[in-house]
């Protein structure tokens, strides 16, 4: 009978673990790449396929690249402030109207009285903040489900919008200049929101992912009750989480004010649809039923290059929203499967794992 030596023994069971990190490696890189957990990327490259065979000539061009980008970055700063609200599973339907309210307050600041752009920047976002704080009131105090509540205050800002501007857009030179440079100018061939939505996506990424306030948050959205239990404060984490969303509303719907040079009281509606659309399509990618921002990333652009390209091919102007209704449809349907099949198939999938592992383990002949 012979002894082997410490060094010996680290020796032979080195190739083991080589094999089970290989596994495991193996299992991860599959998981990754799976239309169960990328599925919108193959479902972009599939739109990028189609519209390359159906118009060659002006689709598969840098200049449709850049306009993709410039036509979505408003959309996905609109759609990446929903994200922590949501990730509570709470709705926000008045954040379209806070963009509107919010560009108003701006643009008037500047047509009116002369203020500078940090000034009126912030006026837009303190006027969203407040909405913020009357939507927190009435779901998390009043206790109003907040699909119905923001969606009765979002009419109240509209309705307020309407009052005080007579429906009439806000249109001055001043207008024109350091304002419109704001959202107009360009870096790197595409305007400053495409970077303000990356730059936006990374804080979100940080914050939701890293960070323990974001665990709980996402604690509080999968189950608000045992989130309580474990003694998160899911109350003012929702509360939070609609002052979040209406403070990036407002700075979409400055950015949205800048872009267009004047202050329209109904700009931010247009979004609400596409913004909902991006989040739902983008919970199925990366983290798998769960809102993030990446995934709304890659959705806005997905939704974004369908769009772009039914324009080129010159469809009919109804066939956009149908494309972004069906695609939205597709997408909960996908995330309610997600939902419940989830935590079965991680099941399933931990345990076709550790049964490869213990074979591997196994000694020949064992």
């Amino acid at each position: 009978m012979t002894t082997q030596l410490p060094a010996e023994r680290r020796h032979s069971r080195g190739p083991d673990q080589q094999t089970r990190a290989s596994l495991a490696w193996g299992w991860n890189w599959r998981s990754f790449i799976s239309p169960r957990n990328i599925g919108a990327v193959y479902v972009l490259i599939a739109i990028c396929i189609v519209f390359t065979i159906w118009a060659p000539s002006t689709f598969a061009t840098g200049d449709t690249v850049t306009q993709i980008l410039d036509d979505n970055g408003i959309t996905a700063l609109a759609a990446l402030a929903l994200v922590i609200p949501l990730s509570t599973a709470t709705f926000d339907l008045s954040f379209a109207y806070v963009m509107s309210l919010s560009g108003v307050t701006a643009a008037h600041f500047v047509a009116a009285d002369n203020w500078n752009l940090v000034l009126a920047t912030l006026a837009g976002i303190a006027v969203a903040l407040v909405i913020g704080v009357i939507n927190g009131i009435v779901v998390v105090v009043m206790r109003i489900d907040s699909f119905i509540g923001t969606l009765a205050t979002g009419s109240l800002v509209q309705a307020f919008i309407s009052f005080v501007t007579g429906d009439s857009t806000i249109n001055s030179v001043k207008l024109a200049g350091s304002f419109s440079n704001m959202s107009q100018g360009i870096i790197g061939g595409v305007i400053y929101p495409v970077w303000y939505a990356l730059i936006l996506a990374i804080l979100l990424w940080i914050f939701m992912d890293h960070t323990a306030t974001g665990r709980r948050l996402y604690a509080t959205g999968f189950n608000r009750e045992a989130a309580r239990l474990a003694n998160i404060k899911v109350n003012k984490l929702r509360f939070c989480s609609l002052l979040a969303s209406a403070s990036l509303a407002g700075f979409a719907g400055v950015m949205l004010a800048s872009s267009l040079s004047s202050g329209d009281p109904t700009a931010g509606t247009s979004y609400l649809l596409p913004a909902f659309a991006a989040l739902f399509v983008g919970a199925t990618v990366f983290k798998q039923g769960r809102f993030n921002s990446w995934g709304t990333i890659v959705a806005v652009i997905m939704l974004g290059t369908g769009v772009v390209g039914l324009g080129l091919v010159a469809a009919p102007l109804w066939a956009a929203d149908m494309f972004t209704g069906v695609v939205l449809i597709a997408a909960l349907s996908a995330n309610v499967f997600q939902t419940r099949s989830l935590w079965r198939g991680n099941l399933r999938g931990a345990r076709w794992l550790s049964g490869l592992r213990r074979t591997a383990g196994a000694e020949p002949g064992a």
